[in-house]
Parts: structure tokens; sequence; C-alpha cells
């Protein structure tokens, strides 16, 4: 079962698919969500969203983990 992940800005969709698993770089240091991940909304900072063969360089956002589904807000 994969992941199915969404990362947006403000004003536009940056990357809307699937992923095995994504790294973010949390307030707290970096985390891996893995498929069946319990519910989760931390803050994230300036760092790498890295998504299986795909990375996203951010500013600082918001990601939110639930069921699967995997909603980042990010400022770049």
């Amino acid at each position: 079962m994969d992941l199915e992940v969404i990362i947006l800005t403000p004003e536009k969709i940056v990357f809307e698919g699937k992923a095995n698993s994504i790294i973010l770089p949390g307030e707290h240091g970096v985390f891996e969500v893995l498929p069946y991940h319990k519910p989760l909304i931390s803050r994230l900072i300036s760092g790498k969203v890295m998504l299986d063969t795909h990375s996203v360089t951010i500013r600082r956002g918001i990601v939110s983990v639930n069921n699967n589904r995997v909603t980042i807000v990010i400022e770049q």
C-alpha cells in the first residue's frame, strides 16, 4: 500500500501522487512517514522533503498524516 501525497503552496500544487515513504524535516528532527503511520500533524522547518524519487526544498510548512493520506503545505 502506498501513501497518497499532495504537496502544495498557497499558489499551486507542487506534487500530487503516491509514495512508499516520505522523509520530512520536522521541528524536532527529521522523521519518516510510512504506510499505516499514526495520525499526525507537525510543523516543518527549512530542508528537503524526500519522496521515493522526488525531493522538494522547503523554507517551512506543516504536514498532516491521516489514513495513508499525507498533505504538506509549504513555503518554498
